[in-house]
């Protein structure tokens, strides 16, 4: 096989610009301790170039589409059964990586916010994570509160990782050229290894926030507690967005305790 033919069912843009996937590869941590990386959606390998070159690290594909399988098969038959076929969000981790690892890929943008749950899900392995996404998503998760692009992605991600965006990809730089800007971002796991509060709380008070944003949380919240049970906590008079999270941290402690 000479090409694959990108699927636009499967959300393909394949980069073709090698300095952005050098860029992009050379941007993760090694010294973070993981011997293990996951690349996601190699397509037609123009990152898996510049990640088989590093043996500081095993690399592994994943990819769900058979046509890129077959190519990549020939392409780096010293992959073997670190080519996996399958779908990243309905991923075994268990079943190959045992310790740190770490995640990289040019993300398909129709599924990006499924990816970083499903990493989100996989914290306590996923220890780096760099990848492409449509600009406005890696701007979304990295925003600080009182950013208008600050949301629930922010709020989750930011609980768990040290998020960064690093630069800017061209429309140029992808084939086909998708019709917005790419970000590349990088997440680096914090030394969080649980919640201060009831965590499943915790992501109920966060989304119930900002699914009605424009309103103070004593409003917002009033489907998780209600009104005459919440105190006189100036944070309940505050937008969602307003909020960091600790200060999250700390409501959902209060609610906790009200339940």
């Amino acid at each position: 096989m000479s090409s694959v033919r990108a699927k636009k069912h499967l959300g393909q843009h394949f980069l073709n610009d090698k300095n952005a996937a050098q860029r992009i590869v050379e941007a993760l941590t090694p010294s973070l301790g993981f011997k293990q990386v996951l690349e996601v959606g190699p397509g037609m390998g123009v990152l898996s170039d510049f990640l088989l070159q590093n043996d500081s690290y095993q690399t592994f594909l994943i990819d769900v589409d058979d046509e890129s399988i077959e190519f990549l098969a020939d392409k780096y038959p010293q992959v073997g059964n670190r080519l996996i076929h399958g779908d990243f969000l309905a991923l075994d981790f268990s079943q190959y990586f045992e310790d740190k690892m770490a995640i990289i890929g040019n993300f398909p943008y129709n599924i990006s916010s499924q990816i970083l749950f499903k990493i989100l899900e996989e914290r306590n392995r996923v220890v780096e994570m760099v990848g492409m996404f449509q600009k406005e998503v890696a701007e979304r998760c990295v925003a600080k509160p009182g950013n208008k692009e600050y949301g629930i992605l922010s709020v989750f991600l930011q609980a768990y990782y040290d998020v960064s965006y690093l630069f800017t990809v061209k429309a140029g730089a992808f084939n086909p050229p998708p019709k917005v800007l790419s970000g590349v971002m990088r997440m680096v796991r914090n030394d969080r290894e649980t919640l201060d509060c009831d965590e499943k709380l915790f992501w109920r008070v966060v989304k119930a926030g900002f699914n009605q944003r424009r309103k103070t949380l004593r409003n917002a919240l009033s489907a998780v507690v209600p009104k005459d049970q919440m105190s006189d906590n100036p944070l309940y008079e505050l937008r969602a967005e307003r909020l960091t999270v600790a200060d999250f941290e700390a409501l959902t402690r209060e609610i906790s305790n009200t339940k």
